[in-house]
């Protein structure tokens, strides 16, 4: 069995609230959907067709126990379901960083499903599966919704009520798009909203910068 790859490295988690931690990225090839503020395009084509066996000497070599498998789109790929559970057999802690266009239903139950829900500013926001936030695990899964501007945040305050998120998801991640000029009235919004979520800026491009791969 094999996945097509774009790159495996170790770096910190950027993201969530697993942000800060060091963390081990499997980064899968190709992606549906074509988010207008996308900030791995690179992922859409290319990669190289890898093994598990040869993912899991990758792994082992980094010898972090915190796995994060993301892409582009990784659950486009049927193979990464058997890749998931392997992942899980082994011991690791994983996370899935879906964006939501894809069923999570075959998605290894031990498995953390970190649940991009698009905004309209995306301008794919009709393409959400919405039966995703259905089989939310509130110990263990997040949603995370990519902010453009205040109108998305209205959409994400739609959502969160529509599907009770606040009772059903660890956590709930407002994730200001990395350029946005609303940064701050958008930071302000979530300070007097009186929702549970949290402010989740993109750690690893303060560090690296928004271009940066593999870091």
């Amino acid at each position: 069995m094999d996945l097509r790859i774009t790159e495996i490295f170790l770096s910190i988690q950027g993201e969530s609230s697993h942000a800060g931690r060091p963390c081990s990225f499997v980064r899968l090839t190709g992606c549906p959907m074509r988010c207008v503020w996308c900030d791995s395009e690179y992922t859409f084509t290319g990669g190289e067709r890898i093994s598990f066996e040869d993912i899991f000497k990758r792994l082992k070599d980094f010898g972090c126990n915190l796995v994060e498998v993301t892409g582009g789109e990784p659950l486009a790929q049927k193979n990464v379901f058997l890749f998931i559970t392997e992942l899980c057999d082994r011991g690791y802690e994983v996370l899935i960083e879906t964006g939501g266009f894809v069923s999570t239903e075959k998605v290894d139950e031990r498995a953390k499903i970190i649940l991009d829900v698009k905004c309209p500013a995306s301008g794919e926001a009709e393409r959400n599966h919405w039966e995703n936030l259905e089989r939310l695990n509130k110990e263990k899964d997040e949603v995370k919704f990519v902010v453009a501007d205040l109108e998305d945040f209205e959409f994400v305050e739609e959502i969160i009520n529509k599907y009770d998120l606040q009772n059903c998801t660890r956590e709930i991640l407002i994730s200001p798009v990395f350029d946005s000029p609303y940064l701050k009235e958008i930071a302000e919004t979530v300070s007097r909203s009186s929702l549970k979520v949290r402010l989740n800026l993109q750690l690893h491009k303060y560090i690296w910068g928004a271009d940066v791969h593999g870091v």
